[in-house]
């Protein structure tokens, strides 16, 4: 069923629903009447003899320059084709399509003073798949993400190049002319104010923070899951985990952290093997006994850029904007500084998640600390290495991850000859937390392979719910034995992960699936 757009705000699971799962998108008869009105506004400024910000005049420092009623169709085209300055790797297909969703959204409150032509145009482009290749490097997050939203509008004008869905995956760059007459789509002529209100939003940062949000959702479970094995695997107590102990320090994330762990160790012969008075063991090391405070840290974190998402996307971003009362007024929330912040804060407790989940791993390879396993879980030390070197590829990556958790919104260079003197850098704070964001999910993996074969070389069966993910994990990832490639163990491993199905197989609920915002 589509995704209907304007009626009300969308939520972070729909935006993912049309950016990454291909939903797609229908427009309400009533925002469409709204985008109507306010076209009509803009068209009766267009003839006033004052001037108006981006109707009868320039852009950004050029805002004084007055613009002759001929030349105002070529302004609109002149500001698309002068923006479209993005450089590098294309942007992934599904942020690409997140940003067009983001910025229909705001076109159809009847704020921005587009044409209804315009958003059909744009809801017909995601409808046909049709995704203009954006370029990595170009926003600073401030007056929106200018350059990779313009390249979205150059294709609405049948300009530049595109990729086009082919049975779910991104076909070969093709015009954006040859793909609009293929779809059967005509390509936009801009009026007045257009260009601006198709450029001039935080939807490129917010479409990257909504698909982590997403990822999160999971990889926080997985976390709790990956930490529940280790503490079985290491011969560690669940008792840290009781609920009564957590009340004492009420976080709701910790709460939920400890929870899952627990439940995860319910029944599992394995920690029950040590529970009584023959283990002189005090306590467990940190990254086993405190995780539980990490996760939930981190937890807490999603939650508030949760509620940030969530009121951006009731949000109605453009400059200037057109009022209900007809006024077309000049403002600031083109700002994405309560989008970078988020984004910065989440690169920040990915990182620390997975420095602790390295740790743990870590801890499985010592024998002075696994409690009487072979070194690096080998099956034969000396000859054989185990996953010694698997730890490597966990340290090289939390070490990344680290680097990139030094946060890109306290810097600033200003632009457009010191009009836009103080911008967000959003953008770049949303592209480094995608990839932390992988570098999490792959660290994790490589947790869950260890704890599953520390915990099978003990010889108790594991728990209920343990058990069923190291059996999953076997089905494409031997158990104990001679070395083998160990890459290909980590990519099996990685997508056991990545589809859902490590924190299925244990019975935890993964929030982004159906969830509210």
């Amino acid at each position: 069923m589509p995704i209907v757009i304007g009626d009300t705000p969308l939520t972070r699971h729909q935006v993912v629903a049309v950016a990454r799962a291909g939903a797609s998108v229908e427009l309400s008869k009533a925002a469409l009447d709204r985008v109507a009105e306010a076209r009509a506004v803009i068209d009766g400024l267009a003839s006033d003899t004052r001037p108006h910000y981006g109707i009868s005049t320039g852009f950004g420092a050029l805002a004084n320059t007055q613009i002759a009623p001929d030349d105002r169709a070529q302004l609109q085209r002149s500001l698309i084709r002068s923006h479209a300055a993005s450089s590098g790797d294309a942007v992934e297909t599904e942020v690409v399509r997140g940003l067009m969703l983001l910025r229909l959204q705001t076109l159809m409150t009847g704020r921005t003073g587009v044409k209804p032509e315009t958003v059909r145009l744009y809801a017909g482009m995601l409808n046909a798949g049709i995704t203009p290749v954006v370029g990595e490097y170009g926003s600073l997050g401030c007056s929106g993400d200018l350059a990779p939203l313009s390249h979205v509008a150059l294709a609405a004008m049948g300009e530049g190049m595109v990729h086009v869905a082919a049975s779910g995956s991104r076909g070969a760059a093709i015009p954006a002319a040859e793909a609009l007459s293929a779809a059967g789509l005509e390509p936009v002529q801009l009026a007045e104010k257009e260009g601006l209100a198709l450029i001039n939003g935080t939807d490129g940062m917010l479409a990257m923070l909504c698909l982590a949000l997403d990822d999160l959702d999971r990889l926080l479970l997985t976390a709790d899951l990956a930490a529940a094995m280790s503490v079985e695997g290491l011969l560690g107590t669940d008792s840290p985990f009781a609920a009564d102990l957590m009340a004492l320090r009420p976080h709701p994330g910790q709460a939920a952290s400890a929870a899952n762990i627990a439940a995860l160790l319910a029944d599992s012969p394995v920690v029950a093997s040590h529970k009584g008075p023959e283990d002189t063991r005090v306590q467990d090391a940190y990254s086993l006994r405190c995780a539980p405070q990490v996760h939930g840290t981190a937890r807490d974190t999603h939650a508030h850029a949760a509620r940030v998402a969530e009121i951006e996307l009731a949000s109605a971003i453009d400059n200037p904007v057109v009022m209900a009362d007809g006024r077309v007024v000049s403002n600031g929330n083109f700002h994405g500084a309560p989008v970078a912040a988020v984004l910065d804060f989440l690169a920040i407790v990915t990182a620390d998640v997975a420095s602790m989940s390295e740790r743990r791993t870590d801890r499985f390879l010592d024998p002075a600390r696994n409690y009487g396993l072979h070194a690096f879980l080998a099956d034969d030390p000396g000859v054989d290495s185990g996953l010694m070197i698997a730890q490597y590829t966990q340290a090289g990556i939390v070490s990344e991850l680290k680097r990139l958790a030094a946060p890109a919104s306290v810097d600033s260079i200003p632009s457009s000859a010191m009009q836009e003197d103080h911008v967000s850098m959003g953008w770049g704070a949303a592209r480094k937390l995608r990839r932390s964001v992988d570098g999490l999910q792959r660290v994790l993996a490589v947790e869950l392979m260890t704890a599953a074969r520390g915990t099978e070389m003990r010889g108790d069966p594991a728990g209920p719910r343990t058990g069923a993910v190291i059996a999953a994990l076997r089905e494409t990832v031997e158990g104990v034995g001679p070395d083998r490639i160990v890459a290909d163990e980590i990519a099996h491993a990685v997508e056991l992960v990545a589809s859902g199905r490590a924190i299925a197989e244990a019975g935890l609920t993964d929030s982004s699936e159906g969830a509210a915002s």
